[in-house]
């Protein structure tokens, strides 16, 4: 449809409201009308149909306030004589093109005129296919314990879509260029009827780039688009988690006509650790200490991941199983700080014991003799 076709129809009219109709007027008024006259309730009416369309491009227009005032604007330039046709002579009348105001200014160099007012209204896009955003990537990498927990930057090799250095990403053979898509005009998208609203979709007959290329590209076959590998350097925070998805706004693959680059995802594999692990942003260890050790308590010393070892204090009588905390030697937070390291106490029991130590043990168990650590166990067997 022409833009004159736009113009000289009356959207106030098609839905019956006023020019100074409210937009929830207008939005009430559309929604009684498409139910009247959707095609589901009027099958084989194709006054109804026609009907139909005419409303939900009125409402189209008049539901979105800048389109609205455009469409004002420009009736409001016919309507007031602004530019009129007519034959040779008679006074204070001329003929000329209409379609020179969708085209470009007349005469001098300026810029698109008119015509730019009616491709912002109708989503025309002025006869050129509108930006695209770039894909998102999915990538993956594997990092040591000591990474995850202190942060690195790793290079990446991704391989993704970019535009075809042979066409520059038009996807027409040298020499040739595309034309614009006459189903969409350009806009990559097309509307349709749907119950009561007006629903855009990627346009089929160009795949929503705006343009069909009738002698495609020998690289890219008409897409314009091709793999491109590429490496570059990527920051993985402190204390990333195993399986983690990071996101990295705008390194994805690039746009087509300006569009925005697509996003990066990495999902994050970390390397177990022989000694340490891991518990939120907390490290943990497991310490064997021996039954002395335990019984009388005393200072160990724990091993830290990447820095020097620390002491801890066991108490008397510490059970197997016991947890220390070592605060600020676990893994680095979003904030800098660092969280704990968990200290897990094994005791150890020797397979073999000989000599004085067996005597001595000995001598222990006769002195620990009358104490049954099982007595309460068989009393309570006993009460249930």
């Amino acid at each position: 449809m022409s833009g004159k076709d736009y113009v000289e129809k009356d959207y106030y009219k098609v839905l019956g409201v006023p020019k100074d109709a409210s937009a929830t007027e207008i939005k009430k008024t559309y929604r009684k009308l498409a139910r009247e006259f959707h095609p589901d309730a009027n099958k084989g009416d194709t006054t109804a149909e026609e009907r139909f369309k005419d409303i939900s491009e009125a409402y189209d227009v008049l539901s979105d306030d800048k389109r609205r005032k455009e469409y004002d604007e420009a009736r409001s330039l016919f309507a007031n004589g602004g530019f009129r046709s007519g034959g040779p002579g008679g006074a204070g009348s001329y003929s000329f093109d209409f379609g020179d105001l969708f085209s470009g200014s007349q005469g001098g160099g300026g810029s698109g005129g008119i015509g730019d007012v009616f491709g912002g209204l109708f989503n025309r896009g002025g006869r050129q296919a509108q930006p695209r955003r770039g894909s998102d990537v999915e990538t993956e990498v594997t990092l040591s314990f000591e990474e995850a927990v202190d942060g690195a930057t790793v290079p990446l090799r991704m391989t993704s879509q970019a535009p075809c250095r042979l066409c520059n990403g038009t996807g027409a053979k040298s020499g040739t260029t595309p034309r614009v898509c006459p189903t969409c005009v350009g806009s990559g998208t097309v509307s349709r009827g749907q119950g009561a609203f007006a629903l855009s979709e990627p346009c089929r007959d160009c795949r929503g780039r705006g343009m069909i290329v009738d002698d495609p590209c020998t690289d890219c076959h008409g897409s314009g688009r091709a793999s491109s590998a590429r490496t570059m350097q990527v920051r993985i925070p402190a204390g990333v988690q195993d399986a983690q998805r990071i996101r990295l706004k705008g390194k994805g693959a690039q746009g087509e006509r300006g569009g925005q680059p697509g996003d990066l995802y990495v999902t994050v594999h970390v390397d177990p650790h022989p000694v340490f692990g891991r518990k939120g942003d907390n490290l943990t260890v497991t310490v064997p200490v021996t039954f002395p050790e335990a019984a009388l308590g005393g200072t160990i010393e724990v091993p830290t991941l990447n820095g020097p070892s620390v002491k801890l204090k066991l108490p008397p009588g510490s059970a197997n199983g016991l947890t220390l905390r070592a605060r600020g030697k676990g893994a680095t937070r979003k904030d800098g700080t660092r969280g704990d390291l968990l200290v897990t106490m094994e005791v150890v029991v020797p397979q073999t014991v000989t000599g004085e130590a067996l005597d001595a043990l000995e001598q222990y168990r006769e002195a620990t003799a009358s104490d049954d650590p099982r007595a309460a166990l068989f009393r309570a067997a006993k009460g249930a």
